[in-house]
């Protein structure tokens, strides 16, 4: 049986500094001076690119308020898109109408319990829910994401030592 190798990623906090709200027909963030969202998504395609296998499950509010193709489509790069292959919420055992009240970690450690065996790794700029399991989340600041080297150097780690088959993994590449 294949164990799956799944990247939990929620995009507000991550991807780009600040929340994103709807303004008009618009996504803009909160965070001042953001004027493109996804400012760091080619920090995770440079993270991600030694481990073509991880797929990505979105762990945001954007794949439930804003649908996942849409969140998809949303991604400025192509690798990225093609990697994301669902979302947390997708049969969950928890109401939609509550699910932003469940705490981030419940929701991930939901999708785990319903689709093992897998390897996975989230980065979040939310921490709730994941006492248990604190070494699987690379925590991001709200107002840095993936723009943080400390956060980067650590997510690199974390990769590495969650997602690296030890015979099959160059990360030097």
């Amino acid at each position: 049986m294949t164990v799956r190798k799944v990247l939990f990623l929620d995009i507000d906090g991550v991807l780009h500094r600040g929340v994103a709200r709807r303004s008009g027909n618009r996504v803009v963030s909160s965070a001042p001076g953001v004027v493109e969202l996804f400012e760091f998504a080619p920090v995770l395609d440079e993270l991600l690119r030694p481990y073509p296998d991880v797929e990505i499950v979105l762990s945001s509010d954007w794949a439930l308020v804003l649908g996942i193709e849409f969140t998809r489509n949303a991604i400025p790069l192509p690798l990225l898109r093609d990697r994301i292959t669902g979302a947390t919420y997708e049969d969950s055992i928890f109401n939609a109408y509550f699910w932003f009240a469940v705490p981030r970690g419940d929701q991930v450690l939901d999708y785990v319990s319903r689709n093992s065996p897998l390897t996975w790794l989230a980065v979040d700029d939310r921490k709730d829910g994941f006492e248990s399991c604190r070494d699987r989340l690379v925590h991001c600041q709200t107002d840095a994401g993936l723009g943080d080297p400390a956060v980067v150097e650590q997510f690199r780690d974390r990769l590495q030592q969650y997602f690296c088959d030890s015979h099959k993994c160059d990360v030097d590449e």
